[in-house]
């Protein structure tokens, strides 16, 4: 039900696009788009408070514990990034999307569409099927949905790439450099796909392990299979050497739409990721486990010292993203499971579930923050332009500065409880040498994310530094929002922990 609330939602605004009069347009989209989600999130709650765990769709989508867990921080997470899209107030009462896509940058036309305040309310349709599409991703149980739904939230996170007002050229070769990278890793996966149903001669998880546990021969097509489907997933997550995407969409994307994308699509990348492997290819794991060893070593190493050498906030954050895959590429790969040796500790599963949470809110909250900082150009995020911020805004700067420090994984933060889970389920798992480089790889970490908040408060402030724009209620609610999660879930993580512990292993 859930599903077609979100699916119906964007279904109605596309209709809203077509016959609304364009001064109605924005408040109408805003108005389904926040309804459909807390509608959603409501008959999520009420599914996970019933126990309900069914397959259902002919066998093709898993409504289990981890799928409900992930809806409820998706809808969540989604609902925040909304209050950005809709925000008007930093940007001259105009919204941070172009008014006319197709206008070709700095073009009379552009110019025309500015001055008559032309906004892309077609934004938030996309968003839901965008969130749709995750959600069917997180859930499926069968290949076959699984490639679907890997389209159907990538194309509309394709778009919304393109679609900023400012640095319009910077945002539309994001948006084809997503595509062209995404293509490929769709064109990985459907062979992958292709190769697994040459083997077990089904596209369901459940029947791929069956056929992992009774047939013998073509060793060669599964495990082509497996590591042409592991490109596609791993691309989606991040994850070294498919990482490439990654800094220069965050960097040229509107920044609402960059925290929505790597908050929401690494949520629902790295379910899927675990859903399919575990279920389906648990019985391998012995062969495909060494190769994500190196993927979760090269991850964090790559990302954590890449990062130090950024000179631009988003850019940073992007790295910051990367390192963050392969810590939660540990838990991943510790295999710690229900019925594997694990009785009291904390899963695999559980770890996940629970990181995903803290660094979600973390994520959307600080790429909130960035939005505030402008300049003449819009936002100004070169590292330098940041340099004072704590004397001329000490609340923005503090509020930054918690989200850099959870990101760092300092006590008392969410960060902290979430690397400890999943440096835990590895190391319940035996992956102790991941959870060794992964310290390490979280000490240097931590260099960057302080240098910045030594940059922000121990620096003179300069002559020409940029403005802190006023917030409205929309980008005040959504940092809000994110450094209570990331405060809370640092002093008192039992409930979150205990809810994902709830949600249990996937079904098949």
């Amino acid at each position: 039900m859930p599903l077609f609330v979100i699916f119906g939602a964007a279904c109605l605004g596309v209709l809203v696009e077509a016959f609304l009069p364009r001064a109605w347009r924005h408040l109408v989209q805003v108005a389904i788009t926040v309804v459909a989600l807390l509608v959603a999130g409501v008959l999520t709650v009420l599914l996970m408070a019933d126990d309900t765990k069914l397959i259902a769709a002919q066998g093709a989508i898993s409504v289990d514990g981890p799928a409900l867990f992930t809806w409820v921080i998706l809808l969540a997470l989604t609902l925040i990034s909304v209050l950005l899209f809709a925000e008007r107030s930093i940007d001259g009462g105009l919204s941070a999307f172009a008014g006319q896509a197709a206008a070709i940058p700095g073009s009379e036309a552009e110019r025309e569409g500015t001055a008559a305040r032309v906004e892309h309310s077609e934004v938030f349709p996309l968003t839901l099927f965008a969130i749709g599409g995750m959600m069917l991703f997180a859930a499926s149980n069968d290949l076959l949905l699984l490639f679907v739904a890997l389209e159907v939230f990538s194309l509309p996170l394709y778009l919304l790439c393109g679609l900023a007002r400012r640095r319009r050229l910077i945002s539309q070769e994001a948006a084809m450099k997503y595509f062209l990278l995404g293509s490929f890793a769709s064109a990985f996966l459907l062979f992958g796909i292709a190769l697994l149903y040459g083997y077990a001669g089904t596209m369901s998880l459940g029947g791929i392990a069956d056929a992992l546990a009774t047939k013998t021969g073509g060793d060669a097509i599964l495990l082509a299979g497996t590591a042409l489907l592991a490109v596609g997933l791993l691309f989606k997550v991040g994850a070294v050497p498919f990482h490439s995407w990654t800094p220069d969409v965050y960097q040229g994307a509107p920044t609402p739409v960059t925290g929505f994308m790597a908050a929401c699509t690494k949520i629902a990348a790295f379910i899927g990721l675990m859903r399919v492997f575990y279920v389906a290819l648990g019985g391998t794991r012995w062969d495909w486990a060494p190769m994500m060893w190196v993927v979760a070593i090269l991850t964090m190493v790559v990302g954590s010292i890449v990062a130090i050498t950024q000179t631009d906030v988003k850019r940073m954050l992007a790295y910051s993203s990367i390192a963050h895959a392969g810590f939660l590429l540990t838990a991943f790969v510790g295999l710690a499971q229900t019925g594997s040796g694990v009785t009291n500790g904390i899963t695999s599963t559980q770890a996940v579930l629970f990181y995903l949470v803290t660094y979600g809110f973390a994520t959307v909250g600080a790429f909130a923050v960035v939005t505030l900082v402008r300049d003449a150009g819009g936002e100004a995020t070169h590292l330098s332009r940041w340099a004072g911020l704590g004397k001329k805004s000490p609340l923005l700067a503090g509020i930054f500065a918690i989200f850099l420090l959870a990101f760092a994984g300092i006590p008392l933060t969410s960060g902290f409880t979430g690397k400890w889970a999943v440096f835990t389920a590895a190391w319940t798992g035996g992956a102790w040498p991941l959870v060794v480089v992964a310290v390490l790889c979280s000490l240097v970490a931590a260099f960057f994310y302080v240098r910045v908040i030594v940059l922000m408060f121990f620096s003179d402030l300069p002559e020409d530094a940029p403005d802190v724009a006023l917030p409205g209620w929309q980008t005040t609610a959504a940092v809000a929002l994110g450094l209570a999660a990331t405060v809370v879930l640092g002093l008192v993580p039992g409930p979150v922990l205990d809810l994902a512990a709830r949600a249990g292993e996937f079904i098949r």
